[in-house]
């Protein structure tokens, strides 16, 4: 017998580690108001945005509908919380949530799977508003409108875990969340992992060794609704409700849309994506009623400017880093931050301003912004917010081509001593 020698890959237990610590100190940074409520959510929609980018960035499977999986998750893992003759521990209920979500996927997955690109995307949409349709006609079971609710503190606390707590709470999604996380980051390391990439990229040459593509894409479903599940139960404990909108379209464009600004293309993207998704969706939402009109704008613009997502930018800065050149592009690249900001703050004026003064005129003329009364009927804020955004597009134009130039003479160095094998 041949033994063989496997360096340790130190860089991802090291990853790995840091990511436990994050999960582990969050709550002890971040312990003010309703952080931890916050912090639990996060942790629910990056499980979710994980398993749907097993879908969308390896397999090239654009789904309208993965919220079925999550949403019937949460809805079988809800009534098994309320079926107290069961004795089913709260630590336990996401298993029932990702058993539930594995089931329907193997149903679902086997029709919907059948075909690929936009059909398969057609089909998912239908689906999706399928199961919303049928949570409003059987409220037996998805409680109608007002959905089903719960009580997660029930039963026999176990070493002194209630889970009335809501940090209790936070570190049974934070457990569920690293332990997905490295589950499905060990899925892309598999033979089914690999061959589902080359599905994405080339499913003729894939038909053409001998593999079914269907398959494949199959299986995948079948393991992305697992966690989706999981995703759905813990949502479920979260907030002691389950509604018809877990279900829905909406929660499945939500979804698509956190997962593309994260970026499809990186595993860890989904983890950004969630952060910003719930910061527009929960954070911001609590200050202003444009919330949706942010989301939407800065999801053009990183489309337009970082159409892979912020993990794209993050991993290109990183590389900069990597061969020492990051001291040429910080000043330009703090000038053009600088000048962008500057017209940011004078569009967010000018949008509180017109929404205060169609939607809240009824209150009043005078809002609050930014902590000073401004009256929307005054010529200055307008002015002043005109005069910003034409500053920051003056500014953009005089910084922008110097960032240019040296950002492109940096990665073309970059890229010549890759060549040149210096990397």
């Amino acid at each position: 017998m041949m033994l063989t020698f496997k360096p340790v890959n130190l860089a991802r237990w090291l990853v790995w580690t840091c990511f436990a610590l994050i999960l582990l100190v969050a709550p002890m940074i971040f312990a003010k108001g309703a952080s931890l409520s916050i912090l639990s959510q996060i942790g629910t929609i990056m499980i979710f945005g994980l398993s749907y980018n097993m879908l969308l960035g390896q397999g090239g499977m654009l789904s309208f509908g993965h919220a079925v999986y999550s949403g019937l998750g949460a809805f079988f893992a809800i009534h098994t919380m309320n079926q107290t003759g069961l004795h089913v521990p709260t630590t336990l209920i996401p298993l029932v949530g990702g058993m539930a979500g594995m089931a329907f996927g193997v149903l679902f997955g086997y029709v919907t799977t059948k075909k690929s690109g936009t059909t398969f995307a057609m089909i998912t949409l239908g689906l999706v508003e399928l199961v919303f349709a049928s949570s409003l006609m059987f409220p037996g079971f998805f409680g109608g409108e007002g959905g089903v609710t719960t009580n997660r503190v029930s039963g026999q606390a176990f070493m002194g875990v209630t889970y009335g707590p809501q940090i209790q709470v936070y570190y049974l999604i934070a457990l569920w969340l690293f332990i997905s996380t490295i589950a499905m980051f060990a899925f892309t390391q598999t033979p089914l992992g690999r061959m589902l990439n080359a599905v994405r990229d080339n499913p003729e040459r894939v038909e053409f060794i001998g593999y079914d593509t269907q398959w494949v894409r199959y299986l995948t479903l079948i393991l992305s609704a697992f966690f989706a599940g999981i995703s759905g139960a813990l949502s479920a404990i979260n907030f002691e409700i389950v509604t018809a909108e877990n279900v829905s379209a909406i929660r499945s464009g939500a979804i698509l849309l956190f997962v593309f600004i994260g970026g499809i293309g990186f595993f860890f993207g989904p983890l950004l994506g969630a952060i910003v998704g719930i910061f527009f969706s929960v954070m911001l939402s609590d200050f202003t009623a444009a919330w949706q009109l942010y989301l939407g704008l800065f999801f053009v613009a990183l489309v337009r400017f970082a159409p892979a997502g912020l993990s794209s930018l993050l991993m290109l800065l990183l590389r900069v880093a990597k061969f020492g050149k990051f001291g040429r592009i910080w000043k330009p690249l703090l000038a053009v931050s600088a000048v962008t900001l500057v017209g940011l703050f004078g569009l967010v004026i000018a949008i509180e301003l017109l929404y205060h003064m169609t939607l809240g005129s009824a209150n009043g003329s005078v809002t609050k912004l930014f902590g000073v009364q401004v009256d929307t009927r005054s010529a200055l804020p307008w002015l002043m917010a005109a005069a910003l955004m034409a500053l920051s597009w003056f500014g953009y134009r005089q910084t922008q081509p110097a960032y240019g130039a040296v950002w492109n003479d940096v990665n073309a160095e970059i890229v010549a001593k890759i060549k040149g094998g210096g990397a």
